[in-house]
């Protein structure tokens, strides 16, 4: 077992189950960015906070300071002798992430207009490509516009990852990896979900940039 998950193991005995899932969501994740993709997460109420909070650890420094490849660093160098120092000095890694949830002038629009239902379907479709990966998170499962981006999704070869509760839904079968942690209470599930994207972004992290 991977030491950061066996450490999410000793602090959450009950998550020992989702460790499968965990490790086969960490692959996708792993050869998506090593392939130039990226990720693409959604969710609705908490699971819209939580998407948030995944794009937040992966888009910049996390467990590590993530600095810029020192070939990036002559080059703004070069072009910027004044600031490239400086500018390098204050960038850090990234890991490509964006949360369909963020663009509240596109979602309340074609929610209006056209469909609630398929805000993020919408989004991963404009988004997405082949060899990408969507994370998406409901506690039920259940959750009709995350349902509708997984399809798209699978339609356009985009690897998907679920973060739901002990029933799975019609995530369930929708899902190339599904983390059901062991619940069906909203507020557990939740709050196991945390340590679960936690240890996934520091794996992912840790393979493209050390510790």
């Amino acid at each position: 077992m991977h030491p950061i998950l066996k450490s999410m193991v000793d602090r959450y005995p009950e998550l020992q189950g989702c460790v499968p899932d965990i490790d086969k969501a960490y692959a996708y994740l792993a050869d998506a960015y090593r392939g130039g993709g990226k990720l693409l997460v959604c969710g609705n109420g908490g699971s819209a906070s939580d998407s948030e909070h995944i794009v937040g650890e992966l888009m910049k420094g996390f467990m590590s300071k993530r600095p810029v490849p020192a070939s990036f660093r002559e080059t703004l160098t070069r072009l910027f002798p004044e600031e490239g120092e400086l500018l390098c000095d204050r960038l850090q890694g990234a890991l490509p992430a964006i949360s369909l949830v963020s663009h509240s002038a596109l979602i309340t629009a074609f929610a209006n207009d056209v469909s609630a239902e398929t805000v993020f379907a919408q989004q991963v479709y404009g988004y997405g490509r082949a060899g990408d990966v969507l994370i998406g998170l409901s506690t039920s499962g259940n959750s009709l516009n995350v349902v509708r981006a997984m399809q798209v999704a699978k339609a356009l070869g985009i690897r998907t990852i679920g973060l739901t509760g002990h029933g799975g839904g019609m995530m369930g079968e929708l899902c190339d990896a599904a983390i059901r942690v062991p619940s069906d209470r909203t507020p557990d599930i939740q709050e196991w979900h945390l340590p679960i994207y936690h240890a996934l972004c520091m794996m992912v992290e840790e393979a493209f940039f050390g510790t």
